[in-house]
């Protein structure tokens, strides 16, 4: 999914650094192309149209819930590192909540607030915000993979991920018709993220930079 709707401008970054995320970053991409497309660990693969499962039986975690018509999967196993498996979960509890703040299902952005910080939440915020005004939603599937964590500290991690967003697009609220385009390279897209554990033991995004594209997550 190209998690932009029809006709929006995409954030361009001015990050440099990406690998060490030294600056900030965003729920965007680094390129303009691919328009019209749409588009948010646990084990193995899921949908997540249901509840998420895992976060939500912790107490104090909002519950996600996406629309029917709206799956996500999350492809990376366990790694057996307990704590890199907790950002993995909360990595993907963050796509999930964007996802559910832009499609409705979280009006408030309770989630979206919970598993972000920082610059990440401002860049997720302006996302989400430039959807309600292009009265836009999203639809169909996006699939995340190669999810790959490194531990810079007890409450610091750094996690690189792709995106194959070719089966997801963006669809205009009052008419229901999704904005379905034929599969690009740029339907390909590359995350480097920061997330920060908080005193309440969660992952938190904090920094988040995109690559449309990238050569590393093509088929």
């Amino acid at each position: 999914m190209n998690r932009r709707p029809t006709l929006l401008a995409a954030i361009t970054l001015t990050a440099a650094a990406a690998l060490t995320l030294s600056a900030c970053g965003g729920d965007s991409d680094s390129e303009d192309e691919g328009k019209g497309k749409a588009a948010g660990a646990d084990t193995g693969t899921e949908k997540s149209a249901s509840p998420t499962a895992g976060a939500a039986d912790v107490v104090g975690r909002p519950e996600i819930t996406l629309p029917s018509d709206l799956k996500l999967t999350f492809e990376t196993k366990k790694t057996g590192d307990a704590v890199k498996d907790a950002v993995l979960a909360d990595n993907a509890e963050r796509m999930r909540a964007v996802d559910a703040a832009i499609t409705g299902t979280d009006p408030d952005g309770e989630a979206l607030a919970y598993y972000n910080t920082g610059k990440a939440r401002e860049a997720a915020l302006t996302w989400v915000k430039q959807f309600e005004d292009a009265n836009a939603s999203l639809t169909g599937e996006a699939r995340y993979y190669d999810r790959n964590v490194t531990l810079k500290s007890g409450t610091t991690a750094l996690l690189s991920f792709c995106a194959d967003e070719s089966k997801g697009f963006s669809k205009d609220k009052k008419t229901g018709k999704a904005d379905k385009t034929p599969a690009t390279k740029n339907s390909y897209v590359h995350y480097n993220t920061r997330l920060d554990k908080n005193s309440a033991g969660t992952w938190q995004t904090s920094q988040i930079i995109s690559t449309r594209g990238a050569a590393q997550c093509q088929p």
